[in-house]
């Protein structure tokens, strides 16, 4: 809901509600996991020896993120035995992925890249598989714990733990593998899951209604499987299109690239900072404990702007800031190491992105139908990250060929298509509303 009558203050005091604030530590539990499988994972393949072109192709596993949508249908859909019943099916399948992403850290721990590097993957890829399982079912708590109006709220908490966890696994871990080693920083990351499993024990299931058992509803197996499948897997994209008609496939395109430029750059972040010689200790503390500060500021701004004025003035200049401080990267890679530019552009950058993503999770969060909650959201979350991580793959064998200044003018470019499309999308909603 927009409205502009209600105060600052007002709009303000919605982060105090007890969901809200449990959302804080949700979003911690689904951002740790993501850097430990992304830049800090290239940070320690580059302090290692391994080659700039083999690191680019690490973006690959961030892929499992992006069709967490193929397995959405079987968290929305199943119920887990025992747990399942004990905790009700948000929770246990959030505990379940948690428990995964703890293992494989921890396995991450004791393995050498330089020796192992295939292990390493494999591990990393455990890890983005039971993180994306978790990021489904917390998605769908989410959205099922409040009304609508406050969903611009829930996703700026939400993004301001994930913004805490990723200083924790970005900053945190570069000082523990600065001052330690990456075998402390993966194990201390690992038991950091615990504030997932925790909160998960500490809060209360969504009141809905549990989805029927997959088997003793038809006199077959093979029916009631059939029928789950057309329950959970067909009818929640017929049921978006049949609400949306062609103008679902804009929807779409616009999901698919409003996170292209900075997905894109992001994989060559750390690798980036360190070839232009700033030290681990001096990125974990401008890039990633400056940077948290100026992203939550970022954040909690766009949850209040939600609140007052909507949804799309806060996406339209999420998609420009974005886009445009991937010029400032750019300029900063003529300058060398200075850190004063590097603060500036980081400020810039963490500020922007903290508008964007909250104002994309809100926008995301009401395109569902709370019928289908986890599995058409992972639709678009999914979506919202295959083209970027599919591109990022290659970032590296573009800044082997062309360097770092060409490759972050790229990365602002494919920023272009979100900028058009927000008003596109604005527009059909205002029609929408007067019809």
């Amino acid at each position: 809901m927009q409205n502009s009558q209600i105060g600052w203050l007002d709009a303000a005091r919605i982060y105090t509600h007890p969901r809200v604030l449990a959302m804080f530590f949700l979003g911690f539990s689904a951002g740790l996991p993501f850097l430990l499988v992304f830049a800090t994972l290239t940070a320690w393949l580059t302090d290692a020896g391994v080659a700039r072109s083999a690191i680019g192709f690490f973006g690959w596993i961030g892929i499992t993120y992006s069709i967490k949508v193929l397995w959405a249908p079987v968290v929305d859909r199943l119920v887990l035995p025992v747990i399942g019943r004990k905790l009700g099916q948000r929770r246990s399948w959030m505990l379940l992925g948690q428990l995964g992403i703890a293992a494989g850290l921890a396995g991450m721990a004791f393995v050498d890249p330089v020796d192992n590097l295939a292990q390493v993957a494999l591990l990393a890829l455990l890890v983005a598989f039971a993180s994306s399982t978790q990021d489904v079912a917390i998605d769908a708590y989410r959205i099922e714990a409040v009304i609508t109006h406050y969903q611009g709220a829930m996703s700026a908490s939400y993004v301001f733990g994930y913004k805490v966890a990723l200083l924790v696994a970005g900053a945190g871990a570069l000082f523990i593998a600065d001052f330690g080693s990456w075998l402390l920083a993966y194990l201390s990351m690992a038991a950091l899951m615990g504030v997932g499993v925790i909160t998960v024990l500490l809060v209360a299931e969504p009141e809905r209604d549990l989805p029927a058992p997959i088997f003793g509803r038809h006199k077959d197996r093979l029916t009631d499987l059939g029928v789950w499948f057309s329950d959970a897997v067909i009818s929640p994209f017929t049921d978006f299109f049949n609400r949306n008609g062609s103008f679902a496939l804009v929807i779409l395109l616009f999901i698919a690239v409003f996170r292209l430029s900075d997905i894109t750059m992001g994989i060559m972040a750390n690798p980036f900072y360190l070839d232009l010689g700033f030290s681990k200790s001096e990125i974990a503390s401008v890039a990633k404990v400056f940077g948290f500060f100026m992203s939550v500021a970022g954040s909690f701004l766009c949850g209040v702007l939600v609140v007052r004025w909507g949804v799309y003035r806060p996406l339209m200049l999420g998609a420009v800031l974005v886009a445009s401080t991937n010029i400032l990267f750019a300029v900063m890679a003529q300058l060398g190491p200075d850190i004063r530019a590097l603060a500036v552009v980081i400020s810039a950058d963490n500020i922007s992105g903290g508008i964007a993503a909250t104002a994309f999770v809100a926008y995301l969060s009401g395109l569902t139908n709370r019928a289908y909650t986890a599995t058409q959201y992972a639709l678009f979350s999914s979506l919202m990250t295959l083209p970027g991580k599919f591109f990022s793959g290659f970032s590296g064998l573009i800044v082997d060929a062309s360097g770092y200044t060409w490759f972050f003018l790229v990365a602002a470019a494919v920023g272009i298509p979100a900028i058009l499309l927000v008003p596109v999308l604005a527009r059909r909603e205002a029609k929408g509303q007067l019809s």
